[in-house]
């Protein structure tokens, strides 16, 4: 592994009502070229081993504020209160407005949420705090895809899966079976020589290109359940990196996930013949992310925020 590399960034940080880059001191990781993908076990609210301008898509489910099984990790991480939960994603949105390219996208997977506090139940709008956070770090907002799982459609038993008075006016409540797939760009599009043939190798059909670029995908859910861990694991089922993939990167292009779970990008990203990086909080998860990766026999190398520690050969 090369010299480590010291240079000034910025660092995302809250004055008053708006996000503000604050120049801070860095130590960049020089990476081993031979290697197309690569999972560091550590906290991307400092991606100090991915450097500036260098992947092309992010595709990533962070943990839901508001959404019960995530009120550990947010505890954890001193993040109790919907605001402080909101401002510890939004180092890791920072990070990504480094490290993506110009005309580099970003596509964010997150859910609406919904609690009783005080006696009052209300919804947390996960989805609209997140835009307004990337708009302020400068990032155009595209036209967002609401992801219907059919497996969440409510059953009756009683008030079966319905909040609220279940039968009686007027004190129901709506449901949310849907999730929202937000997606951003950094700056004016990206441009490519005239008959780039990678592009042109990663076309799509023309039903492809009808079913993805509809605003509403009904795509089933995935339940993972990981030695214990499903209440800390992301849950989408490879169908949904896979599209955003084809969609918005070509192929040999970078593809980052900030929080990687059990792996379910990385193996899309090696199916589809794009190079990948990504971070993962939990140490116990490295395992789980071999297992998945494995029957793709490509070399995997194991970061521990700035030293390799493993090598995988699947």
């Amino acid at each position: 592994m090369g010299p480590l590399l010291k240079l000034v960034d910025s660092r995302v940080q809250k004055a008053g009502k708006h996000l503000v880059a604050v120049p801070v001191e860095r130590e960049f990781v020089d990476l081993n070229p031979d290697h197309n993908y690569r999972v560091v076990i550590g906290d991307s609210r400092r991606m100090s081993e991915v450097t500036d301008d260098s992947v092309h898509l992010t595709v990533t489910s962070p943990p839901y504020p508001k959404v019960s099984i995530w009120d550990e990790f947010f505890t954890e991480n001193s993040a109790s209160s919907y605001d402080d939960m909101h401002e510890y994603l939004n180092e890791t949105w920072g990070e990504i407005r480094r490290v993506l390219v110009p005309g580099g996208i970003a596509c964010i997977n997150i859910g609406d949420a919904t609690r009783t506090s005080n006696g009052v139940f209300h919804l947390y709008p996960n989805h609209s705090r997140i835009i307004e956070n990337f708009e302020r770090l400068g990032f155009v907002t595209l036209p967002y895809v609401l992801w219907k799982k059919p497996t969440n459609r409510p059953h009756y038993k009683g008030k079966g899966a319905f909040l609220g008075s279940g039968f009686l006016p007027p004190n129901a409540y709506v449901t949310l079976d849907m999730e929202y797939i937000l997606i951003f760009r950094k700056g004016p599009p990206r441009s490519f020589p005239p008959k780039d043939h990678r592009r042109y190798d990663s076309k799509f059909t023309k039903k492809e290109r009808d079913e993805w670029f509809s605003q509403v995908w009904k795509v089933p859910g995935a339940r993972q359940v990981v030695n214990g861990l499903e209440r800390r694991v992301a849950a989408f089922p490879e169908e949904i990196p896979r599209r955003l993939i084809r969609m918005f990167s070509i192929l040999g292009d970078v593809i980052l996930d900030p929080f990687l779970g059990s792996g379910t990008t990385l193996k899309v990203a090696m199916d589809l013949d794009r190079r990948f990086v990504g971070y993962e909080k939990l140490p116990q998860m490295a395992e789980i992310i071999k297992q998945r990766v494995g029957s793709n026999r490509r070399p995997v190398e194991f970061l521990e925020q700035g030293r390799v520690v493993n090598e995988l050969v699947g």
